[in-house]
């Protein structure tokens, strides 16, 4: 049987955006083949916390994926970062993935134990709060992706593929 991935993006939030690179890995990513998994997507969700949560929630409840990767834009960024957690208030909710290992070898990607404050880390704390107190054993975790260029189009995607591969 294969694993089921459920891959996130967001849609653009500034009027300046022309896509967000989120969205646009998942584009790239959308035409990769296997046998050993199915994704599924849910690409461009509003930038609102709350609907962008129903929303994923509803899809998870839906296809009961073994493992989710929510993605946002890190404009700032220059490589993938992994979220290792996301708070609420004082409450913190971590991936339970061994993240030190999986960046292991890996071009460009690192963790980052901050997630911002703003709809990606609303959202990840979200699943990872529905997660935990659901009877379900998927795996999640939330990418951070930088702009994406024709410099460093590749390596991003390689890297991704990758993650995909250790989580599923």
């Amino acid at each position: 049987m294969k694993t089921k991935v459920l891959l996130t993006s967001f849609d653009i939030w500034e009027p300046h955006h022309k896509s967000n690179s989120s969205d646009d890995l998942l584009g790239l990513i959308s035409v990769q083949k296997s046998t050993n998994y199915s994704l599924s997507f849910l690409r461009k969700l509003p930038v609102d916390s709350q609907l962008a949560t129903q929303i994923v929630i509803a899809k998870i409840e839906e296809i009961q994926p073994d493992v989710i990767i929510c993605c946002g834009m890190a404009q700032t960024r220059e490589i993938l970062t992994i979220e290792s957690q996301a708070s609420c208030g004082e409450v913190v909710m971590k991936t339970s993935i061994n993240l030190a290992e999986l960046v292991a070898g890996l071009d460009v990607t690192e963790i980052s134990n901050d997630a911002g404050k703003f709809v990606c880390e609303d959202l990840y704390y979200s699943v990872l709060k529905y997660l935990d107190m659901s009877c379900y054993q998927t795996k999640c975790i939330f990418v951070h992706v930088p702009v994406l260029t024709e410099n460093n189009r590749d390596k991003i995607v390689g890297d991704f593929i990758k993650i995909l591969l250790y989580i599923v």
